[in-house]
């Protein structure tokens, strides 16, 4: 796995801090890039904690990873340091890309007064702002070779991911948001975020070919979600309460945004999104999650044949479905609940 690219096949949350936090252990990865923004967040839930992160690589839980984000990415400061310190690692391990973007609250404040959440259900972290902003090259725009705050981390990671590659490292480019939220692809523009969430997109972020990929794992989860609030068209619409009651799950099953706190919406599972999300992005491996929402007798299992008939058959569906071998399945949250078809 020279250089991998994850990415979300549906409306983000699929699970791509998991999976990146998983494969950085396992494969003893040289380099986590993350692109995009702080308006979404990747779960690491290791050992038994929890790290909701809107900047940090999900790799960090291996202490030898680089960790690095992109040109293309649009930066809080604030929200990186503290995660940073959260997280305990050395920040010697954490790198940015000196063209990176920098948004504060007053690219908040610019989206608030735009009424993004009233119309679009937008997180109001500025990245829609961050965007729009370098596009038009305000002269207020900083780059975070601007940042006093970020003058310790600064390097050009393109050229490190690159020089990994060459040196036949491991790299993992970690996407954010899903296919349905990109800006040029989304069947529900303008109800999208403000960048693309393809793959290619993401290449273009961090500066690497097309030709030095190796595989494109896309996350999927059995019941989408949406963001709370006017975000945007979400087929066959339920209720947590409904999932809990197909799942046998004998606790309440609730979902909130690691940026808003707010509840999440849940559809269930729509084939042909995900076959668009996959057509886009060429997937050599799915990750699926959310083995435990269909049957609660899968939670926790390690192993295909423990998972009920009637998961393994959705599963077989899937794969026949986006032509794509479903590699990882989470069967929980934690990064320990998941099983793993490639060892």
């Amino acid at each position: 796995m020279p250089l991998t690219v994850v990415v979300g096949g549906q409306f983000g949350s699929e699970g791509k801090g998991k999976i990146v936090s998983y494969l950085a252990l396992r494969d003893n990865v040289d380099i986590v890039v993350r692109c995009g923004g702080p308006n979404s967040g990747h779960t690491v839930d290791y050992r038994g904690q929890r790290y909701e992160l809107r900047s940090l690589p999900a790799g960090f839980i291996n202490q030898r990873t680089r960790l690095l984000l992109a040109a293309g990415s649009l930066i809080n400061p604030e929200i990186l340091l503290t995660e940073i310190k959260i997280a305990g690692i050395d920040p010697q391990r954490v790198g940015v890309d000196r063209n990176a973007g920098i948004i504060s609250s007053l690219q908040s404040e610019e989206e608030r007064s735009l009424s993004l959440r009233d119309r679009l259900g937008s997180t109001l972290s500025g990245t829609g702002s961050g965007v729009a902003n370098r596009a038009l090259r305000k002269p207020d725009f900083k780059l975070a070779k601007d940042s006093l705050e970020l003058q310790g981390f600064l390097t050009d990671v393109s050229e490190e991911v690159n020089g990994a590659l060459d040196r036949d490292g491991k790299v993992i480019i970690e996407g954010t948001q899903g296919f349905g939220l990109s800006v040029y692809h989304s069947s529900h523009y303008p109800y999208a975020t403000s960048r693309d969430t393809t793959a290619s997109g993401f290449l273009s972020e961090v500066g690497v070919s097309p030709r030095l990929v190796t595989d494109i794992i896309m996350a999927v989860r059995t019941y989408p979600i949406r963001v709370a609030g006017n975000s945007g068209p979400l087929a066959k619409e339920v209720t947590w309460e409904e999932i809990q009651r197909r799942s046998g799950y004998p606790t309440e099953i609730k979902e909130y945004t690691t940026t808003t706190k707010k509840l999440r919406r849940v559809g269930l599972f729509d084939i042909e999104q995900v076959k668009r999300a996959a057509r886009v992005n060429r997937p050599t491996q799915i990750a699926l999650h959310g083995a435990d929402y269909l049957s609660y007798t899968n939670k926790s299992k390690t192993e295909l044949d423990n998972l009920c008939i009637e998961s393994q058959k959705f599963i077989a569906f899937v794969e026949r479905e986006t032509k794509t071998h479903v590699s990882f399945i989470g069967t929980g949250p934690a990064n320990e609940e998941i099983i793993d078809l490639t060892l």
